[in-house]
């Protein structure tokens, strides 16, 4: 699939067409493609909360050491047999590219607010394309258009998700748990975890078929590992240690897989 393929205006809903160096609807909305591979469809300047260049310089560093990569592996699992995978909040699209190279028959489409994060994003797989948009305005997907979306440790529309995977598709989201990370929380006075996420998920899409497992393992993390896993998230907007020194953690994430029925 080419860009396009997977996008509607943002302003209209019409389809888009590539046209040289730009898609366009048939209402004549126009939006240029960056030299990056990627296109803005936000239409404003993006939210406070975007991942900024160093919360993303920080994020591929902690990710390339490959310490997430059983979580990276869970979220894959899911998606034997799907040809059309969206990540939304994809950040650097690093669990996007990882289940590309799970299943090399399948393309993919990362979304993110932020544009440093579609920048990385378009360069992150051969098969993947990546757009600016906001989950919580609406993304410029057309209907359907997937058969898997992936939600990883990212802000959840289940209208929208609905909207955009296809009937008998699925939507694989992964969050954290209580125990995720709690040695690096309490040593630093970290963002706390709400409970029960996972049935918070569960319940967002009522009559879709889900399973949940979670992923738990010990990693010991030296200080610059442990520094940027602190400054790759949203603890980056807050106060934060200056120096952080090696420590043990709990990884532990649940992975929701649910399934939307076909009629």
């Amino acid at each position: 699939m080419q860009l396009a393929d997977w996008l509607r205006c943002p302003h209209c809903h019409g389809e888009l067409s590539h046209d040289g160096a730009a898609l366009r609807c048939p209402s004549r909305h126009s939006f240029d493609v960056a030299r990056q591979g990627y296109v803005n469809l936000l239409g404003r300047a993006a939210p406070h909360n975007a991942d900024t260049p160093g919360m993303l310089e920080a994020r591929a560093r902690f990710l390339g050491t490959g310490l997430f990569d059983p979580v990276a592996d869970a979220v894959a699992e899911p998606l034997q047999g799907r040809r059309r995978i969206v990540e939304v909040g994809a950040g650097t699209a690093y669990y996007l590219a990882h289940a590309l190279d799970r299943h090399p028959a399948a393309q993919g489409l990362a979304t993110d607010v932020s544009v440093p994060a579609a920048k990385r994003a378009a360069r992150a797989h051969e098969r993947a394309h990546a757009v600016v948009a906001d989950t919580w305005a609406g993304l410029p997907v057309r209907d359907g258009v997937a058969d898997a979306l992936l939600c990883v440790f990212a802000p959840r529309n289940p209208a929208e998700f609905e909207r955009l995977v296809a009937p008998g598709g699925v939507v694989v989201v992964a969050v954290p748990t209580v125990n995720h990370l709690r040695e690096l929380r309490a040593a630093h006075g970290l963002l706390d975890v709400a409970e029960d996420k996972a049935a918070t998920v569960a319940a967002a899409f009522p009559g879709w078929r889900s399973t949940a497992w979670t992923v738990e393992y010990p990693a010991h993390l030296d200080g610059p590992q442990a520094t940027d896993l602190i400054a790759m998230g949203p603890n980056a907007f807050h106060d934060r240690p200056r120096i952080v020194d090696d420590i043990s953690v709990t990884v532990s994430v649940t992975v929701v897989t649910l399934q939307r029925q076909a009629p």
